[in-house]
């Protein structure tokens, strides 16, 4: 039952970001990203938060409410750094965790608020990127990609990227396609 679970809701979820995203180049950069395995995922986002932090700082703060979150934006910076990439890793894989369940119920906003907390806490109260890593070619691509694309596509993008991860129990409700019935009021 899980599996289908999830497999629902990738499957929404890939409908949806070709509905939310606002041009194909964003779209191919939505699926690069897609492809990469889990660390070079939270590497790539690692990357744009420290190129673009400061432009992204009033799309996603201004528009959330942090006191939503307090296990994602309290105790999480409490943890290990290993405790924190783990989490990390959870949520990006959207496995069913209590960390990865309080980030999946959040909303889109808050969502980008977690990941713009947890950047501005690397190196200090979050787990900071190894100084000997370097990053492979397909983040490089990407973040190079994401520099190229207008700052609204930009957090269109990360919008997209945040509601791809987390777990979530929510089922969407059955279109009327998939039921063969109108909805009634």
């Amino acid at each position: 039952m899980e599996a289908k679970a999830l497999n629902h809701r990738e499957k929404q979820m890939s409908s949806d970001s070709n509905t939310q995203l606002f041009s194909e180049a964003t779209h191919d950069v939505f699926k690069t990203y897609s492809s990469l395995d889990t660390d070079a995922k939270l590497a790539l986002l690692y990357y744009v938060y420290e190129k673009m932090g400061k432009s992204i700082t009033p799309a996603a703060p201004a528009a959330a409410d942090p006191e939503l979150a307090p296990l994602l934006l309290g105790d999480f910076f409490k943890l290990s750094g290993e405790d924190q990439l783990a989490i990390m890793r959870e949520v990006v894989n959207g496995e069913d965790t209590e960390y990865s369940q309080a980030y999946g119920a959040l909303a889109p906003n808050n969502q980008l608020l977690v990941w713009y907390a947890w950047a501005q806490g690397m190196g200090k109260t979050v787990i900071d990127m190894p100084g000997n890593y370097q990053p492979v070619k397909s983040i490089a691509d990407s973040l190079a990609q994401i520099e190229k694309l207008e700052f609204q596509e930009q957090i269109s993008l990360l919008r997209q990227i945040a509601t791809e991860m987390g777990h979530s129990n929510v089922q969407p409700i059955p279109t009327q396609a998939e039921t063969g019935k109108t909805s009634s009021l």
